[in-house]
């Protein structure tokens, strides 16, 4: 949508990104008015907590400090104290944009939007796909469009990226009736695999062009093949639930288990959900945590302690590399595997039991690189390169959210 001539960015202008989830908001205070746009942020932080007993705010260099929110409405609290940080900043700039991550687009939003009321309302149909997230972004938005009229609010998908998957890879086995009703599989992390795609080919050059997979590995994680820098399969599908085991999350499971659930054991609807989503995956098969950092010190205890670390861990490693595998299959072999996120960039050990057990393919770790989170971790004799790569979101919101305002 085009805007006014006086709101196109220049230089001094600034646009703040917004990332929500259900108990925390990072934000990110870029320079709008250069170009290229900096990848670094001129500031940013997170308020942490939302909604509980103990919420913290912390900016950039500075460590997080108890905040008080107000408990009625603690998310309108903490969406003003970002307010009040940038306010401090702006130093007579003028706000351009405020981009927001937004996970689920659906069928009609693959560009980033900028956002009225209707679009809005239409965003609001997709919060049962990704409850953990959904809703708190479009909450900030409401937010700020009734507060802050005058400043464009803009939606950035995560679904986006997958937009070019064939058909094939969006189809679900159903009745073809619930494919035109819009049930399919989309995609997730878009964002940060629209990162992957500008910067693998500055690092890697052509090779990045080839048969990419891509591991997003964090508390939610997904796999992307890429081929010509465009996703062509994902692990994620319909929801953040599907594919790869997470930090609480799930990932594929047999259907027939949530049928069982229901019927034999009368799970509701709402316990089944809260199973899956926060009680599931890492957190639910270790009984210890959702970082595979905190399990992995626990895998030499002695009793079902140990063993449960263990088989969380192994269960963990296992569903990555088998999608991995999957993925290989589909692009016709592999030339690049890269990790990124807070586990795939931190968690050497990890990296190096996925590519262990992906040997088969001709992958050989670098030690050394990969204990020191090098960019590349390979060695010479790997027949596959594998990367290193930290994601950056915010700044791909940022630059789309310009592009969409131009």
């Amino acid at each position: 949508m085009n805007r006014p001539a006086d709101r196109y960015p220049t230089r001094g202008d600034l646009v703040l990104v917004l990332n929500c989830g259900s108990s925390s908001i990072k934000f990110a205070l870029f320079d709008a008015g250069q170009d290229p746009l900096p990848r670094q942020p001129a500031w940013n932080g997170k308020v942490q907590g939302i909604g509980g007993p103990s919420p913290t705010y912390g900016e950039t260099g500075i460590e997080p400090a108890p905040v008080s929110l107000d408990p009625e409405r603690p998310y309108l609290s903490a969406l003003q104290r970002i307010r009040e940080g940038v306010l401090a900043r702006l130093g007579g700039r003028r706000l351009a944009a405020i981009a927001h991550r937004v996970v689920h687009g659906g069928s009609r939003y693959f560009a980033p939007t900028r956002v009225d009321a209707a679009v809005l309302a239409d965003l609001e149909g997709y919060i049962p796909l990704a409850p953990l997230h959904q809703p708190f972004a479009l909450e900030a938005i409401a937010i700020l469009l009734r507060e802050r009229p005058d400043i464009p609010q803009v939606a950035c998908f995560d679904t986006g990226f997958h937009h070019t998957l064939p058909d094939v890879e969006k189809l679900l086995p159903l009745p073809w009736d619930c494919w035109q009703r819009g049930l399919r599989r989309y995609g997730f992390h878009g964002l940060s695999y629209e990162y992957m795609a500008t910067a693998l080919p500055e690092r890697h050059g052509d090779l990045a062009r080839g048969r990419v997979v891509v591991a997003h590995l964090g508390s939610g994680a997904s796999l992307c093949a890429m081929q010509g820098l465009r996703s062509v399969a994902t692990t994620m599908g319909f929801s953040a639930l599907d594919g790869l085991m997470m930090g609480t999350r799930t990932g594929a499971l047999d259907p027939g288990a949530l049928l069982y659930l229901m019927e034999i054991e009368k799970l509701s609807l709402e316990e089944v959900g809260q199973m899956l989503y926060h009680r599931s995956g890492l957190l639910g098969v270790s009984g210890i945590s959702s970082e595979p950092r905190v399990i992995v010190r626990h895998e030499d205890d002695a009793g079902e302690a140990g063993e449960r670390a263990r088989l969380a861990l192994e269960l963990y490693v296992r569903r990555i590399v088998r999608e991995i595998g999957a993925l290989a299959a589909v692009l016709g072999g592999l030339d690049l595997l890269v990790f990124t996120a807070g586990v795939g960039e931190h968690n050497a050990f990890v990296r190096e039991r996925v590519c262990r057990d992906l040997a088969f393919l001709g992958i050989a770790l670098d030690q050394g690189a990969n204990a020191a989170d090098a960019p590349i971790i390979s060695s010479d004799a790997s027949r596959v390169r594998v990367g290193v790569e930290p994601t950056n979101e915010e700044w791909v919101a940022a630059r789309d959210a310009l592009r969409a305002l131009a």
